[in-house]
């Protein structure tokens, strides 16, 4: 059954959980060579968790433009790779030092710090080597695309680049000085968060070689959903708890950090998020009734408790 017959998001978002699921766990490295222990820590951290919200963005973005199913499950599984890379990364001791990821020990304390950054940089490297490869688009042309949009949005102009403002912001509390601004905030959140949610939106598109007009439409879509996502996140830090949430919450508050919560305060944060949200579903108007999943994407998005 394709995931353009479900109507509901919520089975929708199971659909695509359990098939990328499925192709990731397919593309993973295993066996008992010895460099079996980061097999292990690449499976251990990317597989068997996590909503899989980005790899449903590429998904509904793929079933707008017909592409076939093997393209957009390897493209999505492409997409996944990165973001689990990116969490291993993120909770080692030199970033948010975090113990807690999806409701289990993180990778470093599963394994240890010089096993997860090894895992990471696989996971990283096998992402690209998936979009590569002619399985995932017969047209070579395509699958440059692929690749260079997803180096831009993973790279130093995107999520790393937002990791960096995020260090520096963090250094710059510690030390006593000037708070962000909500600009600034936005600015490092539309790379740390958004980029790759925009890459997850657009990719459809570009499996499908889809018109500019298309295309503009669904970046507007995955911009105004990435920040939501993020002052939503920002929200669960304040008001979540680990059990729910699967992370350590209060990590923001405790390390002084400018958040939209902190500077907007919960309500106004609450209330930017659904009007977020609510321009994102706007933006898909040219696709009419054929995006009402992501259209019900955007309300999840600001609802969502984890």
């Amino acid at each position: 059954m394709p995931l353009s017959s479900y109507r509901q998001f919520d089975a929708a978002l199971s659909f695509a959980a359990e098939s990328v699921e499925r192709t990731m766990a397919r593309l993973l490295p295993s066996g008992d060579e010895g460099e079996a222990r980061v097999f292990e820590a690449m499976r251990y951290s990317s597989l068997g968790g996590g909503k899989r919200l980005r790899a449903f963005f590429v998904l509904a973005s793929a079933t707008l433009f017909k592409v076939g199913k093997l393209p957009a499950l390897r493209t999505a599984s492409a997409i996944e790779f990165v973001h689990a890379y990116s969490l291993i990364h993120d909770d080692l001791p030199a970033m948010d030092d975090d113990d807690l990821r999806r409701g289990k020990p993180s990778c470093h304390r599963q394994f240890d710090e010089a096993t997860a950054i090894l895992a990471g940089d696989a996971l990283q490297a096998l992402a690209f080597e998936v979009l590569a490869h002619e399985d995932t688009h017969g047209d070579p042309a395509v699958r440059v695309a692929l690749v260079a949009e997803l180096a831009r949005a993973s790279g130093a102009h995107g999520m790393v680049g937002g990791q960096m403002l995020d260090l520096m912001a963090e250094q710059r509390a510690e030390a006593g000085g000037e708070p962000m601004s909500i600009g600034a905030i936005t600015r490092l959140q539309r790379l740390k968060t958004g980029a790759l949610i925009s890459f997850s939106c657009g990719a459809g598109a570009i499996l499908g070689k889809a018109s500019d007009h298309l295309r503009a439409a669904l970046s507007a879509y995955a911009h105004d959903l990435g920040l939501a996502f993020q002052i939503v996140d920002d929200l669960l830090d304040v008001e979540g708890d680990a059990a729910e949430i699967g992370k350590t919450p209060g990590k923001d508050a405790a390390a002084g950090k400018a958040t939209f919560v902190s500077i907007l305060g919960v309500e106004r944060a609450r209330a930017q998020a659904g009007l977020l949200a609510r321009q994102a579903a706007a933006h898909l108007e040219p696709f009419g009734g054929s995006a009402d999943l992501l259209k019900q994407a955007a309300n999840f998005v600001v609802a969502r408790r984890t």
